[in-house]
């Protein structure tokens, strides 16, 4: 009798290591639980199945990238078991697209040589939870402001003289006018160490005073962390 065919597609064999994991992540118990799954359960399996997508296009992209590293071998890896189980319960907190993607980054980020050290993943991890998508896009646009233009098909003004304040609300249209907002922005992340000290956002400042990086050098591997790699 012929046998049933057995083999899987990498894209199977990745979406149920992800499960794996993912089912790792302890559930509360007794009657929260009850009434948690009573009020939450769909919205949650939804948030919970567009993770598992997402957790199975990394771990196929690091195959593609990485020869010879297989879903099952990294599921061997402590540090990367550890830093997917958090970035799953962040995950499942969160429906903002942009800290989704932030989080799927940071994942296959963890997976490829190189990584940052494991408690610098965990407090990157930290962070994309507690800051809003804002902060990540300021961030971003004050990192190189002139590349993030080029990336988001923004016209450069050319501006001669002004304040980075006018980058700012130039590159994110929903800030203008927010001066108030987006000051508080920068002091945040000034407070985590993302954002170099200083008064620099209503200055007035040459054309290549406005375009100068801002970010730390914390600040620049936490945006590598959380980016798409080359």
């Amino acid at each position: 009798m012929e046998k049933p065919p057995t083999d899987k597609s990498k894209g199977d064999v990745a979406r149920e290591v992800g499960r794996a994991i993912v089912s790792l992540i302890p559930a509360a118990g007794g009657p929260l639980q009850v009434a948690f799954e009573n009020l939450f359960a769909s919205p949650l399996e939804q948030r919970k199945q567009a993770w598992l997508e997402q957790l199975s296009e990394v771990l196929t992209e690091v195959e593609r990238r990485v020869e010879n590293l297989t879903p099952e071998k990294l599921a061997l890896n402590e540090v990367f078991v550890t830093v997917v189980m958090q970035a799953s319960q962040v995950a499942l907190r969160n429906h903002q697209q942009e800290k989704r993607e932030a989080l799927k980054n940071a994942v296959l980020n963890a997976a490829l040589p190189n990584p940052p050290h494991e408690d610098e993943q965990l407090t990157f991890l930290r962070l994309i939870d507690q800051l809003a998508p804002w902060h990540l896009r300021v961030l971003a646009v004050l990192d190189n402001p002139e590349l993030w233009m080029q990336r988001n098909h923004i016209q450069n003004p050319g501006w001669s003289m002004g304040g980075v304040s006018n980058v700012l609300e130039h590159c994110v249209p929903e800030l203008r006018g927010q001066r108030e907002i987006y000051e508080q922005i920068v002091r945040d992340l000034q407070s985590d160490s993302l954002m170099g000290q200083g008064q620099f956002l209503n200055i007035t400042m040459t054309a290549g005073g406005m375009m100068e990086s801002r970010t730390t050098g914390r600040g620049k591997r936490f945006i590598n962390f959380i980016s798409a790699p080359v």
